[in-house]
Parts: C-alpha cells; structure tokens; sequence
C-alpha cells in the first residue's frame, strides 16, 4: 500500500493538493493501491466533500480523526428530519435562511443552530446548541453523528474543553481533551499527550512493512512522528516549493525551507525525494555535495501530468485572447496581470483578459477590474473545470514570482498555450523557452511592482504585435508532449517497484 501523508484541504485548494489527486490518477493507472491521509480539523466543512471536490474517491481518503471509529469517508446523508427525531417530545418551532436554519424550544432561552449543506435540501453538516446565551455544544454529521465538540464560558469567550468521537453505534470511539491549546487524546487503553503522539500512533496501528510507501507531502508538525513509526516502509519526501532560501545562502551556509528542513536532516533515513523538475534536482544534488558531502536519492516525477494535447475547435483560437489561472492569492499576483492587460489594452484594442480560479483575492480583484473601467474585457471567471478551456486562448500570462511547478503552466502548454511569466525558479523556466514559446521576464530583487508590471504588459504587445504565434503555439506543444500521462506514470511505476 502506499500512504500519502497531507495537513488540510479545502474548496479552493492549493497545487499541494492538486499534485496529490494527479498522483491517485498515476497510481490507479498502474495498479497501485493508494491512501491519501489528511491530519488537520476539518469543523466548517465534511473532508468528503472537498475530497471528492477535487477527484478523490472516498476509499482513497483516510481523515486521521475517523480512523479511529468505525465512521467511512462519506458525504452528508443525515437530514434535518433524522435530527428531528432526536428531539423527542420537545416543544419547538424552526426558521431557515439559505443554509442556516434556527430551532427555538418553546418556554426556555434555548436554541439550536443548524448547518445545512446547500441552500436547496435539508442534509445537515453540524448543528450547534446555546443555552440561556451560551453555546455548550457542536454536533457534526455524516451519515450519523461522528464526533461532538463541548464548550463552557471563558473569559467572555466560548471555550471547547472536549471533542468525543463516535462510532456508528453511538459508542464512544476516544476523546480530545483540549486544556488551553494543550491537547489529551484519551482511549479506552492509553493516553496520548500531544498531536504528535495522536499521529504517531496512527502510523503504528497502519502496521507497515517493507512493501509499503509513505509519501509525505507536508512534514509540518507530523514529519518525526511519522518518520520515528514507518518500521520498515519506504520513505519519500515530494517537495513542493522552493527547497532553500537563496538570500541566506552563502558559500559556508545554506538556510533550507523550514517546511523541508527536517527531512532534509534525516535524508539518511529517506529512501527517496521528488522535485517536480530537473533544475530542482540538479540545484539540490550540487546542494547536498556542497554543504553536506552527501547526495541523497532524488527524482524527478512532474507533480501533474496531461491525458493529451488539446487543440482549438473548427472556430480557432479567440483573437487577442488572454487567460490566467490560479488561486486568488496573493502571491499569485493576478492583480500585475490585471494592470499590465489594461496597459496592453491601449495598444491592442481587441484584447481580452478571462481570469480563472476562486480565493481571497475575489473582492479586491473585482474592485481593481471596476477601477480601471476595465469590466467589459476582462472577466473573472470563477472555478471551472479547465479541461477544455486552455485551447480556446492565444495567451497564457503569468504574474507568480513562486512557481514550484505550475499546474495551470503545464496545462496552458498542453492546449498549445504561449506563455509570459517571470524567470523565477523552477516552473516558468520549466514551461517557458524564451522567444521560442514565449517570454521569460528577467527579474531582481530591486525590481519595483511598476516595473513588473510594465515589463508584462510590453511582452504581451510583442507578442501580438511581432510574435510567430503558430510557431509559439507548436512549440509549447512540444514542450507538453513530455507531460503526457503514459510517461509521467511509468516514472511512479519505475519507483514505486524499485
């Protein structure tokens, strides 16, 4: 069996999660029986449902919280009628907005506040109890109640003291114990002091042997629990960002990722680390030699791959058509991408921008579209499946200066996409060859946002204005080509059965 270790997910995940649900494809495809094993609270939302979001199958997820009961990952069957019946002879009456509902029990300052799960039926995720102004309890809900939080009054605050979770039968399965952010895991015949123990004994009861994998993509605040418990399994770290910081690098000392600092520590008990690219490879093989005169065993495996090529209908690519795609984060910097379109735009009067993705960013991006009068050729699109959606475009732009990989970037080079983006490590040197698919943009720390922008939007002239367009787009179907799934998967098979 091979196990892959992550903290969280959600609707709006990141290419972390992304890179795992490309694996459980890999994986499938070659026969290789998977588990993908999420360690975080998941309290506002079912793991199923964003689970399931993204491409898993519900016998591929453990959630280390149900583990330990007889609960399977499932979504929400429990409905508002099912509750009903629990509250026997109570007097009560019920209001619902949307996917909140509120049930108040007559001749008391007592009510319950219900989660639904959508706006339309009547599946409830959780319901939570408040009595006489203070809540006292959160029940949560699959298809029966899987665990319950406890809370009491604390400084003018509601603090949860206990979760209690729950086996199918109403029996409990084990409890946290939360002592002022000190947790207790207690069963019925031990106690563990920490989420580190809660998670190393996790790994002891999988009971692994030499023919199983362990495949941790996040180690934070797991990784050493999960290292000291593998018994004789294999090893891999799959390391998703940057794996050092260059600013405090010098000859005599390198500062790794802290995210990747303790692997790193214990490469010797490693049997295998992936970058998702050559250059990552590389730049950590010369890496380890240099600073500790050892080289651990690294492979290079895309963290995505390409089912095929996609190519525009009888209609063509849109002319002067511009897309994007991502999380609306930050770091992404859809906003550069926003203002360089709108300086473009004055040059290439038929330009279009269609953003696509979903996160925090939405407001202010949306505000940013409106200050620039900018709405009526550039649109943000929301969450879509992008499966068809690259080859209708002529141009990928980029403005993320962290591209471990870039996802979106293989995927635009697979819908023969041209792309422009910075030259930063490892994904956009991956996708981009410069003035032969599209443009690298040279940057340095002392490069102000103006800059950057300017430097966008001038690529995105040129390359309506002066680029082979047909060449370009050949060329990064040429690039694709080594993403294709058949290839990516014989690369996990080769060492997966190593």
């Amino acid at each position: 069996m091979i196990y892959n270790f992550n903290l969280g997910i959600g609707w709006a995940s990141s290419g972390v999660e992304y890179a795992q649900f490309y694996r459980a494809r890999m994986f499938r495809g070659i026969g290789e029986p998977a588990k993908f094993i999420f360690t975080d609270m998941f309290p506002q939302e079912n793991i199923e449902h964003y689970t399931r979001n993204i491409g898993f199958k519900d016998e591929e997820v453990i959630w280390l919280y149900t583990y330990f009961t007889d609960f399977k990952t499932s979504p929400v069957t429990y409905t508002f009628r099912d509750f009903e019946e629990t509250l026997a002879d109570q007097d009560y009456t019920v209001s619902r907005t949307g996917k909140i509902g509120r049930i108040y029990f007559s001749n008391s300052n007592d009510f319950c506040t219900v989660y639904f799960t959508d706006e339309k039926h009547d599946l409830m995720h959780r319901v939570e109890y408040v009595s006489n102004g203070f809540l006292i309890r959160k029940d949560y809900f699959t298809y029966g109640r899987i665990y319950s939080e406890y809370y009491a009054p604390l400084d003018g605050k509601a603090h949860m003291y206990l979760r209690r979770f729950f086996n199918t039968d109403g029996s409990t399965a084990y409890e946290e114990i939360n002592d002022g952010g000190d947790v207790v895991y207690r069963f019925s015949d031990q106690i563990l002091f920490s989420k580190e123990e809660f998670v190393g004994y996790f790994v002891r009861c999988l009971k692994l042997t030499a023919s199983d994998v362990v495949i941790i993509d996040r180690t934070t605040g797991t990784g050493q629990a999960i290292l000291e418990n593998c018994n004789d399994a294999r090893i891999g770290i799959i390391v998703h960002a940057d794996h050092y910081s260059a600013g405090n690098t010098n000859d005599d000392y390198i500062l790794w990722n802290n995210y990747y600092e303790y692997p790193f520590a214990m490469f010797r008990h490693i049997s295998f680390f992936v970058t998702a690219t050559d250059a990552q490879n590389k730049k950590m093989r010369e890496q380890f030699l240099k600073y500790v005169g050892e080289e651990p065993d690294i492979v290079t495996i895309p963290v995505g791959s390409l089912d095929k090529l996609r190519y525009p209908g009888s209609g063509g690519r849109r002319p002067y058509s511009v897309m994007t795609a991502s999380r609306l984060a930050s770091e992404k910097h859809i906003d550069w991408v926003i203002e360089a379109c709108a300086k473009a735009k004055k040059s290439i009067p038929g330009l279009t921008l269609d953003i696509y993705g979903a996160g925090g960013e939405y407001n202010q991006l949306k505000s940013l579209v409106e200050e620039r009068k900018a709405g009526s050729y550039i649109r943000l699109m929301g969450q879509h499946d992008m499966t068809d959606i690259y080859q209708n475009y002529e141009l990928y732009l980029s403005g993320s200066t962290s591209e471990g990989f870039g996802l979106s970037l293989m995927e635009a080079a697979g819908g023969g996409l041209p792309i422009i983006g910075f030259d930063v490590p490892y994904g956009n040197p991956t996708f981009i060859d410069d003035g032969k698919n599209g443009y690298l943009i040279p940057v340095g720390d002392r490069m102000t946002v103006t800059e950057r922008i300017d430097a966008l939007a001038r690529c995105t002239v040129m390359f309506f204005t002066e680029a082979d367009r047909g060449r370009f787009s050949a060329h990064s179907y040429e690039t694709a080509s080594s993403f294709l799934t058949e290839k990516v998967m014989k690369r996990w098979e080769q060492l997966i059965k190593k």
